[in-house]
């Protein structure tokens, strides 16, 4: 069976080299990106500013490329994006598994301000202005764009084949995008980081559709070694654990 990976091809490889040995040799993978992470052309001014908000590790990496000050603390979601901010040399602080949380944990706590949130041009959750309107000064850049890809010709013919295909989504956006490029006959069995994931996802043709217990990269690769085992025995390419 495939493992369809439609993440950038970095956060992919990454992805999958932390799936277990067994799951891995369960599958081929296809990667297949269907967003595209460009940094922006313009300048950041961090005059004054006495904290980073990062979302995602995409925003990580822009700061880094343009050179942005480490001596401010970083308040970030999620594991991954929280070590790509501490390996850069920011003191970097996971508060919260999502942005939900970042936003009540910043209301409940109240760090110096003015901060800084540092997305893409397409995110959710209008972490400035919610935090704004708390009392917090935060204010907000875009400093990345997400360019939507189709499918890659393999990726295309996996689709149109027999074998299943297993295909992990990381994103609501990424996931509407799937849902209208994907078109295919083959098996399919869907991995959603979150409900919001999974609502884009339910009118698609699939054999099943799992959520991850929480949104984090650690979960999502529990739910698709699960998924895998899972489809091989309905599939009939194992019997046996």
């Amino acid at each position: 069976m495939y493992l369809l990976m439609t993440r950038p091809r970095a956060a992919s490889e990454r992805f999958v080299a932390q799936l277990s040995t067994r799951t891995r040799s369960r599958v081929k993978v296809i990667y297949s990106p269907i967003l595209e992470i460009k940094p922006l052309p313009i300048s950041v001014d961090t005059e004054g500013v006495r904290g980073l908000i990062f979302t995602s590790a995409n925003g990580v990496n822009a700061a880094i490329s343009k050179g942005l000050p480490r001596d401010i603390p970083a308040f970030c979601v999620g594991p991954a994006t929280t070590g790509t901010a501490k390996g850069a040399g920011w003191n970097a602080q996971m508060v919260g598994a999502t942005a939900e949380e970042l936003v009540a944990y910043l209301i409940k706590h109240r760090p110096d301000s003015p901060l800084l949130h540092l997305r893409g041009e397409h995110s959710r959750g209008n972490v400035a202005a919610r935090l704004t309107e708390s009392g917090l000064t935060v204010r907000e850049q875009a400093v990345y764009q997400q360019h939507l890809l189709p499918l890659t010709p393999e990726a295309v013919a996996a689709a149109r084949g027999k074998a299943a295909v297993v295909a992990p989504l990381f994103s609501p956006r990424t996931a509407r995008h799937f849902a209208e490029v994907w078109g295919g006959t083959a098996p399919l069995w869907l991995v959603a980081i979150s409900e919001a994931t999974a609502n884009s996802l339910y009118s698609l043709d699939y054999v099943r559709l799992q959520i991850a217990k929480e949104p984090t990269p650690k979960k999502m690769r529990k739910a698709v070694k699960k998924l895998v085992k899972h489809a091989m025995r309905v599939e009939g390419d194992e019997t046996t654990d």
